[in-house]
Order: structure tokens, then C-alpha cells, then sequence
């Protein structure tokens, strides 16, 4: 019996590592987060399949932007 409890123990705590643990981010917290990173003039926020997508101005340069499901900013290319 115990061997039984310890094998589903086993196989809830891998089941539940594979499941995402936060939420999306809002728009706002998105806009918010950008800001913070430096960014001004944020716009045209989209979701897309990699994640929160942005027009910003970083030192007189406009960027694209992708805000990812951990929240990490990448400009994009």
C-alpha cells in the first residue's frame, strides 16, 4: 500500500511540473513591464503564438518586441 501512495505521489508531482504555473499577462502589466525595461511609446500589442508582441522607442529607435510567457522582453530582428 504504501508503495501504491508513493508511486502516485510521484507521478501528481510530475504531472504538475509540466503544467504552467502562472497566468498571462494583462496588456497592461505587459505596457507596464516594457516601460520599466526602458521602453517608451509602446503600441500595437498583439498576442501571438511567442507570446505578447509591441512597437516601442528605446534611445530615438523604434523596436519590435516580444514579451514571452516567463515575461522576458526580446527585441526583435
Amino acid at each position: 500500500m504504501r508503495t501504491k501512495v508513493i508511486l502516485h505521489t510521484i507521478l501528481f508531482l510530475a504531472i504538475a511540473s509540466g503544467l504552467p504555473g502562472a497566468r498571462a499577462l494583462t496588456q497592461e502589466e505587459v505596457v507596464a513591464k516594457i516601460q520599466a525595461a526602458g521602453y517608451t511609446q509602446v503600441s500595437d500589442i498583439k498576442s501571438t503564438a511567442e507570446g505578447m508582441t509591441a512597437k516601442a522607442v528605446k534611445n530615438g529607435k523604434d523596436v519590435r518586441l516580444v514579451v514571452d510567457s516567463t515575461g522576458q522582453i526580446k527585441e526583435q530582428k
